[in-house]
């Protein structure tokens, strides 16, 4: 039999094996590295991938400053490895508007798959080919600006909340953290709007929805940390910041060895905790049932919208979404609506707090529009990016695909008009009662 034992030499280990290993060590380096050479092979620049593990390492100091040094030395195109699996990176927007839209439908229809996703693989993100055409047609009346109309009571009162949670932490003299602030807002939506249930997170952290999507958006099965110990022995190991490394192996291993992903499958193995998926999908399943019971007129939020969907005589040929469809959904959202939200809310109010000047246009624009309900551009600005850059004397000579924060094409974010109107209704209602400007924790110079 062959033997593999760890032998200390010199205050160092060695790996002394008996039988015949080179044989087996041979293939499997050469499983390890049979894809390495795809980019080489076709001219293409990157940086220098290990053995299994590719380039994940590189993502320990975040996936933009590992973009961000690849474009600097390598140009508009270059191929990193996650795992095995070759990646190519395009900066050119040519050709990012080919992949988009042009050749969307004949060769860049779905998303790549990234391990066992369990039923999310019924959300619309990661739906493929008819399935993925079915769920937009089918969930795309949701989003337009009529549903959105309807809709636009529930996210204001979540807003009449956020003011109130500002002007207490305000009331109190104490530098406020944003970030928490809006991650409350943003949470509150969410859950809101997918549940149908009211949370107000900030005030109440024990309540089991804030607990489970906490814990749902904590868990990230591409966490350096995982893939960096997956080819160490860890059973046995007991510290606690281990432990959802032990239970959670096979999710690093569907990374690196992605032949395993259709037997996590079937062995119901996904990379979310099971727990927080079956409380989301009981909570679904009961709002369902109660609401069909009542015959009451529901309030309008994207969890009646589906059921909606459901009892629809307007079907034409495409099948109404099931039950599990509704779920999936509805997990998604909170991937797709939460920390975008929050994220971009944060920096937005970070950029005004740091240029009060900009902070006083962009208030006085917003008391002088609000009541004639013109069109403020002024704070689609805010919300987008730089006014200078996207000044509308430069519109004309901006690429549109050097800026693609909700994507394009076919399969472009379906809720980007609700994150817009979510984004802009919290800026509008802080900005009309409130004032921000740095503290002395305040970090001038962001790092990211």
């Amino acid at each position: 039999s062959n033997v593999t034992v760890p032998v200390s030499v010199a205050g160092k280990a060695r790996i002394i094996h008996s039988g015949k290993p080179k044989e087996y060590d041979l293939l499997l380096y050469r499983y390890g590295t049979c894809t390495h050479g795809t980019f080489k092979n076709l001219g293409i620049s990157g940086p220098k991938p290990l053995p299994f593990v590719g380039n994940i390492l590189a993502y320990r100091n975040g996936f933009w400053e590992f973009d961000r040094q690849c474009h600097q030395k390598y140009g508009e195109i270059w191929g990193f490895y996650e795992g095995r699996q070759p990646v190519l990176a395009i900066m050119n927007p040519d050709m990012i508007k080919t992949v988009l839209v042009k050749e969307c439908y004949s060769t860049f229809t779905n998303r790549r798959i990234f391990g066992p996703v369990g039923i999310l693989k019924k959300a619309i993100t990661l739906s493929e080919n008819e399935e993925w055409k079915r769920l937009r047609t089918l969930l795309s009346p949701t989003f337009t600006s009529g549903k959105l109309k309807e809709m636009f009571p529930i996210i204001n009162q979540y807003a009449d909340l956020l003011v109130r949670n500002v002007r207490h932490g305000a009331e109190n003299g104490d530098p406020i953290t944003m970030k928490d602030i809006f991650g409350a807002y943003s949470m509150d939506v969410i859950t809101g709007t997918s549940f149908g249930v009211n949370v107000d997170s900030l005030n109440n952290p024990q309540n089991p929805f804030v607990q489970k999507v906490k814990k749902l958006l904590k868990f990230n099965f591409l966490d350096p940390f995982f893939l960096s110990v997956i080819t160490i022995d860890i059973q046995g190991v007991d510290p606690p910041e281990l432990a959802s490394v032990k239970e959670n192996t096979y999710n690093c291993k569907a990374v690196l060895f992605p032949f395993l992903i259709p037997l996590f499958d079937e062995l119901k193995m996904t990379v979310f905790p099971n727990d927080v998926i079956n409380f989301f999908k009981t909570s679904v399943e009961q709002m369902k049932e109660k609401r069909m019971q009542d015959k009451k007129k529901q309030r309008l939020d994207f969890l009646q919208l589906m059921i909606n969907s459901q009892n629809s005589k307007d079907k034409e040929s495409h099948q109404g979404l099931s039950d599990l469809e509704i779920v999936a959904q509805s997990i998604f959202f909170i991937f797709a609506g939460y920390e975008t939200t929050s994220s971009a809310l944060s920096f937005a109010m970070y950029l005004l707090a740091t240029h009060p000047d900009v902070q006083k246009k962009l208030q006085d624009k917003i008391d002088v529009a609000l009541p004639n309900k013109v069109r403020m551009w002024h704070l689609e600005r805010a919300v987008e990016g730089s006014i200078d850059k996207f000044n509308k004397k430069n519109q004309g000579s901006i690429n549109p695909y050097t800026f693609l924060p909700f994507g394009d094409g076919p399969r472009n974010c379906i809720g980007m008009r609700f994150a817009l109107m979510n984004m802009k209704v919290a800026l509008v209602r802080v900005l009309q009662n409130f004032s921000f400007q740095p503290c002395e924790e305040t970090q001038v110079s962001v790092l990211f």
